[in-house]
């Protein structure tokens, strides 16, 4: 078992997300849990979850390229490190929230 993004949120899902084989090294994979829209990202083989909605102006993420573990984001070319969340270059300077991830297996469950 991994875990990978600290969870700020506190629910927890029994159902897989989605499969770590779906989401290849250094690619994205968006789904829904817990009623939030996730972007499921592959940063080295781990899989790390944030909020697919720029803290900027509101828009997804699932479109912007994922260069490590930075993503950015197709609007206006904010940063965000998909590790930790955190705003790294204006136009964005409030963080995007982030969720705890569990892998069993090639299930990936989110706790959204």
């Amino acid at each position: 078992m991994r875990l990978n993004a600290p969870n700020q949120h506190g629910m927890s899902t029994t159902t897989p997300s989605a499969k770590v084989s779906q989401i290849s090294n250094g690619e994205t994979h968006r789904v829904r849990a817990g009623g939030h829209d996730v972007l499921l990202c592959n940063v080295d083989g781990a899989i790390f979850a944030i909020e697919d909605v720029c803290s900027h102006d509101g828009g997804a993420l699932d479109a912007g390229e994922l260069d490590g573990c930075r993503i950015m984001c197709p609007r206006h070319g904010a940063y965000f490190d998909v590790t930790t969340g955190a705003a790294l270059t204006l136009p964005a300077i409030l963080p995007l929230p982030t969720y705890a991830v569990r892998v069993e297996g090639d299930d990936i469950f989110v706790d959204a």
